[in-house]
């Protein structure tokens, strides 16, 4: 039995990329006006794209099992753990840092944000591939063998 999708509304859409605009950008803006070295800088800079690249792939490894689309046990738990590092370097990160605490708590929101309009634009793409499955033929995966 298959199980039917409904497109996600306009304003899902909207709010989804908003929210990771927004919080992207934010962490990036308040990122270049810090003052702090470089290669810390650099350090923020990559957990923000580690992480956004760990909630993708963990929403869409969940997805594929949720639809019985194999996903290895191993990739499975490598996004699980990806997505745990790259909140846990971010927590160490911001624990010793040199900044005020309110500049702690922007760059969590921020990245917080992101991580969270990252896996709803993803949820959006697949809903929206789902949905319009029905109007075009989509190609098999590849078997494996």
């Amino acid at each position: 039995m298959k199980q039917q999708v409904h497109k996600p509304s306009p304003a899902f859409i909207a709010a989804s990329w908003t929210a990771l605009l927004l919080g992207a950008v934010a962490y990036l803006v308040g990122l270049f006006n810090a003052e702090m070295a470089l290669n810390e800088k650099g350090y923020y800079l990559t957990l923000l794209l580690f992480g956004l690249f760990a909630a993708v792939s963990l929403q869409k490894s969940v997805r594929d099992r949720v639809e019985a689309i194999p996903v290895s046990g191993l990739y499975y738990a490598l996004c699980w753990f990806a997505l745990l590092a790259a909140l846990l370097l971010l927590l160490v990160g911001l624990w010793n840092a040199t900044l005020l605490l309110s500049e702690k708590g922007f760059y969590g929101m921020a990245f917080a944000l992101s991580l969270f309009g990252a896996v709803a634009v993803q949820k959006n793409t697949r809903d929206l591939l789902a949905a319009g499955a029905d109007e075009r033929e989509i190609p098999p995966l590849p078997s494996g063998e």
